[in-house]
């Protein structure tokens, strides 16, 4: 095989690497915000649920919480699944993965605001949820930003572990090469991928955190 030939086939499991970042990102940010909301909700019985439910997620492996989502209908339920559900499966245990450390971050940002800006708005004849979302949201997207990025750049070599449901992604595509052609080329031009890849999201992120810094 010629390194050309190599290059295409790991641009292919590129693009599904990039696929399950994507639809993480776009379900576990605003599920990590509802998340955060029934963290900090005054109702005790969804408060501890909800703690539970990040404990889980925080406390035990990817890989192993992916493997309940793809196996965990047929043992609990009976109900068998095509291949074509390894990618939904996917999709599924890295968005609600991601969402209980996304809804730690909300948190720690909500509760980092101070009460006056609450009381303030209030005076000022804002409703809560317009106080939410035109005054506290966008500071607390500034001051969370560092934090997410350091999520996000670890989504990026998370998106490995997709190997787990043998989806095709990058990895698995060089795993598959690399045992072929008994060399570590592969690996390497994977790991080429991998670094340019969280190349372009650091730079991304960076260039949007100096975007919100508007006190420079």
């Amino acid at each position: 095989m010629t390194i050309q030939q190599m290059v295409m086939q790991l641009a292919g499991g590129m693009g599904i690497s990039i696929q399950i970042f994507v639809v993480t990102l776009v379900v576990s940010l605003p599920l990590g915000l509802v998340i955060a909301f029934g963290r900090m909700s005054k109702n005790k019985v969804l408060q501890s649920i909800v703690k539970v439910y990040i404990s889980v997620m925080r406390g035990t492996p990817l890989m192993l919480q992916l493997m309940v989502v793809y196996f965990g209908p047929y043992y609990l339920f009976g109900i068998r699944v095509g291949t074509s559900y390894r990618l939904w499966a996917t999709f599924i245990g890295f968005s609600i993965n991601y969402a209980a450390y996304f809804a730690e971050i909300y948190r720690s940002g909500i509760q980092s605001m101070p009460a006056g800006q609450y009381e303030a708005a209030y005076i000022l004849g804002y409703s809560r949820f317009q106080t939410f979302f035109k005054i506290i949201l966008p500071q607390v997207i500034k001051r969370i930003l560092p934090s997410v990025t350091n999520e996000v750049i670890t989504l990026v070599k998370d998106t490995s572990l997709a190997f787990t449901l043998s989806v095709a992604e990058m990895f698995s595509i060089a795993k598959a090469l690399a045992a072929s052609q008994t060399n570590m080329i592969p690996f390497v031009a994977a790991g080429l991928f991998y670094y340019i890849f969280n190349l372009v999201v650091a730079v991304a992120m960076e260039w949007f955190e100096k975007k919100l810094d508007y006190y420079r």
